[in-house]
Parts: C-alpha cells; structure tokens; sequence
C-alpha cells in the first residue's frame, strides 16, 4: 500500500499496533528529489514531504537527540521519533516533535462524561492508583456526576481507611469488595450511578498469582482496566509492565507524579511496547484539579521545555492546565 501510494523508494518510518493488534499504524515517507506515483503516474512530491534546507533538518534532529537523551529515551523509540519528525520538513523542533508523538502514539483521555464501564485502576506498589481514583471521583463530582467508589485494596494496611478519608469529604459512600465474587455483586447494584472507579491493590506483574488475581476482578462484569505507573522509573522496567498488563486488556496508560519526573522516557517506553494509549497524568498531590488530559502538544512540552515559550513545564506539572 506504502508502494502504491508513494513509489517504490518509499520507506517505512515506524510501524505501530493498535487496537490490542487488531489494527496497525504505519509512518512512512520518501526523500526529498523522488516522485510519487499517483494513478500510475509520477508527480512531485508534495511539499510537507520536501526539506528547506537540509541544514535545517540536521538541526531538528540533533535538537530532538539532545532531548531525548536527556530523558532516557530507548535507542528504538527515539530513532522512530526523530525519523518521523525530520521526514515531515517542519521548521521547528517543537512542533517538529508534536508531530512525531501525534503520528507514533495514541491519545486517549479518561471520560468526563458518564461512562457505561467501570474503570479500575490497577499497577504496581505505590504508583499511585488510589490518589488515582480520588482525583477521578472528585473530577465526576465536580462535573456534576454520579460517582461510585469501590476498592479491592483490602490487604494493604490502611488502604481502605486512606481512600475512605477522600470518599467521605465527596459524600461517596465507598464500597469494599474482598474477592471478585462481591465486586460483582457491588457492580450489579450499581444502578443510577454515571461513573464507576475502583481500586487495586498493588500487583507484581511479574507473578503469576498476582495476575490470575487481578485478572479474576477484571472478569466480573464490564470493566475496563487502567494501567497507573509513576513517572521517572526505569525504562525497560516499564516497558516489560507494559506489555504484561496489555495481556490483561489495558489500553489506556495514566502516568503519575509527572511533577517531580525528570526523565520521561519510561512513559515512552510503557507506551511504545505495550501498545498503550496515553490518557491523563497526575501532575500534584492535591486531589481536586490533580488530573491533566495528555495529548501530543502536552507531553512535547515536558519533553522538550525549551521548544515552547507559551508554557513552561513546570507551570504545566503544577496547575494542570489541559491542553
């Protein structure tokens, strides 16, 4: 199709699974001076695929390799960045970078609306998923929603009183389930209610108990799966999570503590190989207004501060501006 369209010298840029597989998204270009075929013909090639200047290329791509580095961004990755962001001839390495992540990642915010599956943080220890939970059930609130709150995280000691002492200032009446047998039950009765958020307690991904666990819960009724890791931790760590939690139907990705983060590169790579779609991201520890919606332009910003002058990302990570 990539032939068809664009000739026989054009080459693949990236490639990337969607859907959980059942769809690919593939980037692809020619360099500049070639002809694209159109209805078996040649024509030149259309201005977006051509550089200025080649200097101004070369400057974009050592612009974004600085960048990248800086957030440890795997080898793989960001060569798909940089080789998706310099075929397109923009003018600038910000813009040039929104670009790239529009085209290689997916963005998918969490509904503000009401949401006809239940939604359940689930992560590692300590990534953050019942702040996760509270930040989602004051958003509904103060969207005017219906909310319920049910948590699973029975076994940490505290776990319930913690989310309890957010439930009650939002006069949720939190609900407790002990094994999947009664989160179903809890679901079942959840009539009349806009907006349905449930905690976890902390899982190794890597163990097989806890898998089959999480995986049981999953299973009880119409309930979509969040992955929640904090921002800042390894990069193939969090690329292997990734890939294990995409086994258990993940498909979207909310990153926390991206306010204390200095190197995003693991969000890249959790994305990237598990086939995640970015949705909000904690930026605060304060619960009310603590969810931001990422998008391309957002997460460029905190990549690479110096390519906006419009938004520091400071100012991003603390007031939670949405863009």
């Amino acid at each position: 199709m990539v032939r068809d369209n664009l000739g026989e010298n054009a080459v693949i840029v990236a490639t990337r699974e969607e859907n959980g597989g059942r769809t690919v998204r593939v980037t692809a270009a020619i360099e500049p001076g070639f002809e694209i075929a159109q209805n078996g013909r040649t024509a030149a090639p259309e201005s977006w695929l051509q550089y200025d200047e080649e200097e101004e290329s070369g400057a974009i791509a050592e612009a974004l390799t600085d960048a990248l580095i800086r957030h440890s961004v795997p080898a793989e990755v960001a060569d798909h960045i940089i080789s998706s962001a310099t075929v397109m001839g923009l003018e600038s390495p910000g813009v040039a970078l929104v670009a790239a992540l529009e085209h290689l990642f997916s963005f998918d915010p969490l509904p503000v609306r009401p949401y006809d599956k239940a939604l359940m943080m689930v992560g590692p220890p300590g990534s953050g998923k019942t702040l996760a939970v509270a930040k989602m059930a004051a958003r509904g609130v103060m969207n005017g929603l219906r909310i319920g709150v049910i948590s699973t995280d029975t076994v940490r000691a505290g776990g319930i009183e913690q989310l309890e002492s957010f439930t009650r200032l939002l006069n949720i009446n939190l609900k407790r389930a002990d094994d999947p047998a009664q989160l179903k039950e809890i679901l079942n009765d959840m009539e009349g209610i806009d907006q349905v958020v449930i905690d976890t307690q902390g899982l190794n991904p890597f163990n097989t108990d806890d898998i089959r666990h999480i995986a049981k819960m999953i299973g009880v009724g119409d309930v979509e799966p969040v992955v929640v890791m904090a921002a800042g931790g390894d990069c193939e760590e969090m690329g292997e999570m990734a890939r294990v939690f995409s086994t258990l139907g993940v498909r979207r990705f909310l990153p926390t503590r991206i306010d204390i983060a200095r190197r995003l590169g693991g969000l890249l790579a959790a994305a990237h190989q598990g086939g995640l779609s970015f949705s909000d991201a904690g930026n605060t520890p304060k619960v009310a207004d603590g969810l931001i919606a990422l998008s391309p332009k957002t997460l460029a910003r905190l990549i690479m501060p110096g390519a906006f002058n419009d938004k520091r990302p400071e100012q991003l990570r603390r007031t939670g501006t949405r863009q």
